[in-house]
């Protein structure tokens, strides 16, 4: 088979192009991670976290290693969101116990001002090298996902200067407020440093994109299509929407984005991820076909009895259309979780999971 060929596995890709499919397809946001005890002695040989990404023959390992356990429908990169902001000079390290946290935060004018684009593929070389080993490594089997964090979500990090983004957004929300302007250079230069990283994730083998907008629900009404909506519009704007004769598909996620999946739909994505608090057949009623769904179980609800968890699965899946049949016919749905999967799940309930996802989502075929 071509590397550049439609995987042999295309169920997600016809999900998202809202295409007819057999069964719901299932992959996890995070699931290569910790919960793994095979990824936690690959991240010890490699010495730490950031070592672990900036090695491809090791990110291409640790990616592999879900697929290995669980029959899911795409692979996605290993690497992180912070990748960018580290390219652009800001000395991305992680502190034992604290998460990330950046040398060089963005707080005097100068240095936002001064702030650049990266090459990626200078830059962020290592990044490029590992999806083309996982895409060589996946033998056409399943597709692969590249990712990046949104504009905002970057800029939180970058400007509160590490993981206190995510308490009360202090610094980051008094530039919004106090020199808007300022802010808005940060989101234009993170907009086009993300559109370049994704496209060269494209070029490199990405079968479909992600752009991770973790914080966005943190901001008041006014200020999300401002801040970052219009700047992940750009983003989707600017994608390669297909490559060696393949359409890649592009994903929208914002964490706390229910309200706002109306507008979500509207900037050209193929689909919008939603996190635990929507209901998928609402959601279905209000985008109806202008885009896929991706999601969404609570990433808690792996920690319950296995009855429970298998229950949980079947409900998202029913709750996204009242005759499964009618889903598969119609395609546009993906399942995963409403947010990244905690350290401490119990990989057996995983394994529970993406199981009830393929046998529920089949079922009703006698009645097609």
């Amino acid at each position: 088979m071509s590397p550049n060929a439609r995987p042999k596995n295309d169920t997600f890709l016809r999900a998202l192009m809202r295409e007819p499919v057999e069964y719901t397809p299932v992959w996890l946001m995070r699931q290569a991670g910790r919960y793994l005890p095979e990824y936690n002695e690959t991240r010890r040989r490699a010495g730490s976290f950031l070592q672990l990404c900036k090695n491809p023959r090791l990110a291409c390992e640790v990616t592999l290693q879900p697929l290995a356990r669980f029959e899911l429908d795409a692979a996605i990169l290993f690497s992180d969101i912070l990748t960018v902001p580290d390219a652009m000079g800001l000395g991305l390290y992680f502190a034992e116990g604290e998460g990330p946290k950046f040398e060089r935060p963005l707080r005097e004018e100068w240095a936002i001002r001064d702030l650049t684009a990266p090459d990626p593929n200078v830059h962020l070389r290592y990044v490029m090298d590992a999806v083309a080993e996982i895409r060589r490594a996946l033998h056409g089997s399943v597709p692969l996902i590249g990712f990046s964090g949104s504009p905002w979500t970057l800029a939180c990090y970058m400007v509160e200067g590490g993981s206190g983004a995510a308490t009360d957004y202090r610094t980051v929300k008094t530039m919004v407020y106090d020199r808007p302007d300022l802010m808005h250079h940060i989101l234009a230069v993170t907009a086009r440093a993300v559109t370049d990283y994704l496209n060269a994730q494209i070029e490199s083998g990405a079968q479909a994109v992600m752009i991770f907008d973790s914080w966005g629900g943190a901001l008041s009404h006014a200020a999300y299509r401002e801040f970052s909506l219009d700047y992940m519009q750009r983003i989707v704007a600017g994608l390669k929407r297909s490559h060696d004769g393949e359409r890649v598909p592009c994903i929208v996620f914002t964490k706390g984005g229910g309200q706002w999946i109306d507008a979500i739909a509207g900037i050209g994505c193929d689909a919008v991820g939603l996190d635990w608090t929507s209901d998928l057949g609402e959601a279905r009623r209000r985008v109806g076909d202008r885009v896929a769904l991706q999601g969404n179980l609570d990433p808690m609800a792996l920690f319950a009895s296995p009855d429970k968890v298998a229950a949980e699965a079947r409900r998202v899946l029913d709750s996204y259309a009242a005759d499964p049949a009618d889903a598969r016919k119609s395609g546009g749905h993906v399942f995963n979780l409403g947010h990244g999967i905690s350290q401490f799940t119990p990989p057996d309930n995983v394994k529970i999971l993406v199981d009830t996802v393929h046998s529920h989502s089949r079922r009703g075929s006698a009645r097609d």
